[in-house]
């Protein structure tokens, strides 16, 4: 299963959300930078992905987006494949 990191707050329902549907998924493990805890991760990941939101995913190398852009993903049947390592 290919690597998931995740940029969120503490307070973030959507945050929460996106844990919630990777974990159903099959994630055991995600790795979370807190940008509320350091300011200069939120800087990076606005560099990284030109946006401010969080929750902001990574899957492998792949940008995945938002909650709403990883729910997207999800219902159209990408989300597995590309958490395989299957997905072009």
């Amino acid at each position: 299963m290919q690597a998931v990191k995740m940029y969120t707050t503490q307070v973030c329902p959507y945050c929460q959300r996106a844990k919630m549907l990777l974990k159903q998924r099959g994630v055991g493990d995600i790795e979370e930078i807190r940008i509320d805890l350091n300011p200069g991760e939120r800087d990076h990941m606005i560099n990284l992905t030109g946006r401010r939101t969080v929750p902001q995913i990574f899957i492998g190398d792949t940008h995945v987006g938002g909650c709403d852009d990883l729910i997207a993903l999800d219902q159209r049947g990408g989300l597995m494949p590309l958490l395989n390592g299957d997905a072009a």
